[in-house]
């Protein structure tokens, strides 16, 4: 099964309601005043438009890629209902020849919120995208699981190569300026797909000027 069925299938058994919740991730929500810090903004693997509308909320311009054409339905329609704009373009961040030429350097930040979908091998060309768009000076904010969270089953994938370390994002982010890396627990609520107590890693990451 490909992703785009597999993740379509995901968002489709849910109904009418939305598989990680309408409100932002936590970990990004909480860096609110950070953000003003930029005018553009690219949310990747967006899902069903949680993060990239309440983003076009702070006064940010947003661009969301996404995957399910059945999760970009339902992010329209969050963003109509709150009376934002977004460019939802449907896309696999992975494809070859993916992102166009336009979009390089383009974003003053780039969101990976949970898109711990891809194995190690893959994981390098997932980050080399995000540093691809991110305009200089420009910051990636990611916010994924460590593999403690294997013990919470809680969200996230079953396979622990694909959970992150803080050694993991310093190899993979070496050359660009650390400014927040932190791994912690907490209880979060994020629809039906993450509930309860969770093993966290968040990152921010500033890209050379």
């Amino acid at each position: 099964m490909n992703q785009e069925t597999f993740w379509s299938n995901r968002y489709r058994d849910a109904g009418d309601g939305y598989l990680f919740g309408t409100e932002p991730n936590r970990f990004l929500a909480h860096r609110q005043e950070l953000l003003q810090t930029g005018r553009t903004a690219l949310s990747v693997a967006d899902g069903e438009g949680r993060n990239s509308v309440w983003l076009a909320e702070q006064g940010l311009e947003v661009t969301a890629i996404e995957i399910s054409a059945i999760a970009l339905e339902k992010a329209r329609r969050l963003a109509t209902g709150r009376k934002v704009e977004v460019n939802f373009i449907q896309a696999d961040m992975l494809a070859p020849g993916w992102p166009a030429p336009e979009l390089h350097d383009a974003f003053d930040w780039v969101f990976g919120i949970f898109i711990q979908f891809v194995a190690p091998e893959w994981r390098s060309r997932q980050f080399e995208v995000m540093k691809k768009v991110t305009a200089p000076g420009g910051r990636i904010l990611l916010q994924g699981y460590t593999p403690k969270q294997l013990d919470y089953g809680t969200g996230g994938p079953s396979a622990v190569e694909n959970l992150y370390t803080e050694e993991i994002l310093r190899t993979e982010f070496t050359d660009w300026q650390i400014e927040e890396l932190v791994t912690y627990e907490e209880d979060i609520a994020e629809g039906n797909a993450h509930q309860g107590r969770s093993a966290l890693i968040g990152l921010i990451a500033r890209k050379p000027g």
